[in-house]
């Protein structure tokens, strides 16, 4: 066997690739990547999610601590970066270069995120002219394996008079990314906090000089990057 098959890293399957993107998301937005929330983000069983965080660990892809959950090595967070710039520069690819309209690119790029090779990943990204983010505002990793999350708010914590510019939603729910549409709150638009009702209750906006009302939970799905209130 030549030296450089020996020291060629092994293949990910696409189950493990589902599990370390799950993880890296869970850190990235502050969770304990614990059983019941890895299960949660993958739609399984939390039975099923043992024996994989325990196969994960032996692979040298994740540390795991009892009761304090998985965490990412550098070789998992360098794979984990691989699949999500697959998933992310297809569904770039999907709306800018094919047209599809952005609550329907999640699930196909679920599907051929596992098969795509890097080259054709690469060829993708260079033909919409290498974005730096996807259609719902999440940073691309680059092809060296980097990322820069920027710090973010949500929309729910603004309070009224504030104004901040959408960067990212959730790509995860096609009926949220239409209803979304439809209100105008997309990545890019500027948004102010119009009023606030008290105990929970909805959250006045202006969007692009037209009134519009969203709920809280809606709301702290939105993350955004507070900027100066539009003049009157």
């Amino acid at each position: 066997m030549s030296p450089s098959r020996a020291s060629k890293a092994p293949e990910l399957t696409g189950p493990v690739e589902d599990y370390l993107k799950a993880i890296y998301e869970l850190e990235r937005t502050g969770q304990a990547a614990e059983t019941n929330a890895i299960a949660k983000a993958l739609s399984i069983a939390p039975a099923s999610v043992s024996g994989m965080v325990r196969r994960l660990a032996e692979q040298g892809l994740i540390s795991h601590e009892r009761y304090r959950g998985a965490r990412l090595t550098a070789a998992g967070r360098r794979a984990a970066l691989k699949t999500l710039r697959r998933h992310r520069v297809i569904e770039a690819y999907l709306t800018t270069a094919l047209g599809y309209s952005w609550d329907r690119v999640h699930d196909e790029a679920e599907r051929l995120e596992h098969a795509a090779s890097d080259e054709l990943i690469d060829r993708m990204a260079a033909a919409i002219g290498e974005p730096e983010t996807d259609p719902h505002g999440a940073p691309i990793p680059t092809r060296e394996g980097t990322l820069r999350e920027r710090s973010l708010v949500t929309l729910a914590s603004l309070e009224p008079g504030n104004a901040a510019r959408v960067e990212r939603v959730s790509d995860r729910n096609a009926e949220r990314l239409r209803y979304l549409a439809e209100l105008g709150i997309v990545p890019g638009i500027v948004v102010q906090v119009v009023a606030r009702e008290p105990f929970g209750g909805p959250i006045a906006l202006r969007v692009a000089d037209l009134p519009r009302t969203i709920g809280p939970e809606l709301a702290s799905q939105i993350l955004v990057a507070p900027t100066p209130a539009p003049r009157n």
